[in-house]
């Protein structure tokens, strides 16, 4: 029988896990090992890279086919030994079949059959064989939309319904409407704020700043680079993901980033309040609501936490980058933003070190930072190329943030972890001084564009490098914490913000690589994904989409990413199974297993950007 509830489950991005009392477990995950051929489950786009991974312990090349569906060979040639790859402690070879282009699906990558010794017939045992794959310059855009579906699914304060759920078990009554936040003892304040709107943050039902600044920036961001540098995509126009907005003559990408940026503004500290103009790092339950809960069962009260220097900048720099963007489509709107925006750098410069801490984590992930410089240099960067002015100009010339994108984490010439998240976010500043520099209000100097993108490019070389050292070939080498999966995305990101500037193709096979690893070509085989892939993710960590846990709860829809590996087993179900795993294979699809399969907001935007800048590319 499968589990009923799991209580106290901590619900974070990098966040730090609180005690989780009489946690009981998901139903075992029973499919089937992946094959020794590991691909990009959904396919590879014609005119870019095209890598598979063998898992083998030979010490010589081996010899391989690629079929069609009929078993014609249309490609062959040998692995390429690469030996011992520490992340996954696996030994394997590289298979590159780039040299075919032709658009077509049911494609598999065979092993050749070996003959025997003396020149005998091959045994009749099968070779290994991948999963089935496609060949196609549309293979991103279905998942584009559904990443950016998600969204729609995290809303809170808004009943979801047909058609725009697509499968009536996926709505539920309005959660959280409306969502009166009333401050605690120990947070400086003695008001409720009426914070309705706004995403879910993650497998909980609790919403923060912090991470939503991130999200709504990626969103803000894929719309930007489109409109700045002249491309289309369908994925971007209005109408695009049949939400309620569509049709409304905005791009839904900007009515969805919309929905947060409402709730970020109504998180401010009131007029007439000590801490006035200052935003409020969270809200959240006062305690862990148990799987499974729907947002409108969610028994909870709400409760407000302190304000904090980093929500403050954030909603400075989203607010800022929004107002460029609202010009056109709702100036009274986008004044607002810009009003909202420079009065929060403002409220910051009054209280410049308000941290949050590591340990407030009651009833909602804690999001602690105690380092804000990234957030003054971010929330500068998007108020100087909204405004021009001076203020904004000499932040950046004085930040210590402006010569290189984290050089700390670049070491032997490879990148560690990644240089874009939510707790290191001053590259958002770069990336937006380099794209839209140009045509900004006001300049820093004239090649200060091309300065940002050579700072961009400098950082995209050391993922590429990284790429080459891994066994399966991902942007990202060294540690897997927490959400792991969204290091890679972040890198993603880079990779192709570099690739936009000129002379940066070379960079776009970074970003094919990264999508590459989250569909399957990793060391468990598995699509990181729900609903994509032979192994599509089936049980992520979420309060709502808890079939696992109870059958009367639906399952999750699709475009949804796990934070995936996390070598710190940070939950009691990886924790009594995963003991001594490999970095790659600390993973395991079950709703028990929060600290490995949660989902994000944050996550599924990079997702979405990544998915948004692939199939835009293909169609140039």
């Amino acid at each position: 029988m499968l589990a009923l509830l799991l209580t106290a489950w901590l619900v974070a991005c990098h966040r730090k896990p609180a005690a989780t009392p009489n946690a009981s477990d998901g139903a075992e995950n029973t499919a089937a090992p992946p094959p020794r051929l590991r691909v990009n489950q959904l396919g590879y786009l014609p005119q870019q890279p095209k890598w598979a991974v063998l898992v083998s312990d030979s010490p010589t090349p081996e010899s391989w086919q690629l079929q069609d569906a009929a078993g014609n060979v249309l490609l062959q040639g040998e692995s390429h030994v690469v030996g011992l790859d520490p992340a996954s402690g696996d030994r394997v070879h590289q298979i590159d079949f780039s040299a075919f282009t032709t658009e077509t699906d049911n494609l598999t990558l065979v092993l050749a059959p070996r003959a025997s010794a003396g020149g005998a017939s091959p045994p009749s045992t099968p070779e290994p064989r991948s999963d089935r794959f496609a060949v196609s310059s549309s293979l991103y855009a279905p998942l584009a939309r559904d990443a950016l579906r998600i969204f729609y699914h995290l809303r809170s304060g808004l009943a979801l319904t047909m058609p725009y759920v697509e499968r009536a078990e996926w709505g539920h009554p309005a959660g959280h409407h409306p969502d009166l936040a009333r401050c605690t003892p120990d947070a400086g304040c003695n008001y409720t704020l009426d914070v309705t709107g706004g995403w879910y943050d993650a497998g909980d039902q609790g919403k923060y700043v912090v991470n939503g600044g991130l999200t709504t920036w990626l969103l803000l961001n894929a719309y930007e680079r489109a409109l700045l540098l002249g491309i289309q995509s369908d994925s971007l126009a209005d109408g695009a993901n049949d939400i309620p907005e569509s049709g409304n003559g905005v791009p839904d990408i900007l009515d969805e980033a919309r929905w947060e940026l409402e709730f970020l503004i109504s998180m401010r500290v009131p007029d007439g309040q000590p801490l006035a103009g200052l935003v409020h790092h969270k809200m959240h339950d006062q305690d862990w609501t148990p799987l499974a809960t729907a947002p409108h069962e969610d028994p909870q009260p709400r409760v407000l936490r302190p304000p904090s220097t980093a929500a403050t900048l954030n909603l400075a720099a989203v607010a800022a980058q929004a107002a460029r963007l609202w010009t056109r489509f709702d100036p009274t709107f986008s004044q607002r933003c810009l009003d909202v925006a420079e009065a929060s750098w403002r409220a910051a410069r009054q209280h410049p070190t308000r941290l949050a801490p590591d340990s407030d984590n009651r009833g909602g992930g804690a999001y602690g930072d105690d380092e804000v410089g990234d957030e003054w240099y971010w929330a500068a960067a998007e108020l100087f190329l909204s405004t021009g002015r001076d203020e904004y100009r000499e932040h950046l010339r004085t930040s210590a943030f402006d010569g290189a994108i984290a050089p700390e984490l670049i070491v032997q010439g490879r990148a560690t972890s990644s240089a874009l998240t939510w707790s290191r976010v001053a590259a958002l500043g770069q990336i937006s001084l380099a794209l839209v520099g140009t045509s900004a209000k006001g300049r820093l100097t004239k090649d200060a564009p091309q300065r940002y993108r050579a700072q961009l490019r400098s950082v995209a070389d050391a993922l590429l490098a990284t790429l080459a050292h891994e066994g399966y070939r991902l942007p990202m080498q060294g540690a897997y914490p927490w959400g792991s999966n969204a290091d890679v995305l972040g890198n993603m990101v880079l990779l192709g913000s570099a690739a936009d500037g000129e002379g940066g193709e070379r960079f776009a096979p970074g970003v094919v690589a990264g999508m590459d690893y989250l569909l399957g070509r990793n060391a468990m085989g598995q699509s990181y994904v729900t609903g994509y892939g032979t192994r599509p993710l089936l049980h992520p960590h979420h309060r709502f989409w808890a079939q696992q846990a109870n059958p009367r709860y639906p399952p999750p829809p699709p475009g949804a990413v796990s934070g995936g590996p996390n070598t710190e087993l940070q939950d009691p179900y990886v924790r009594t199974r995963l003991q001594g795993c490999p970095p790659q294979k600390c993973f395991a699809d079950n709703i028990a297993a929060y600290s490995v399969n949660e989902i994000a907001i944050n996550w599924n935007a990079a997702l979405a950007w990544s998915a948004i800048w692939l199939d835009a590319g293909a169609q140039r």
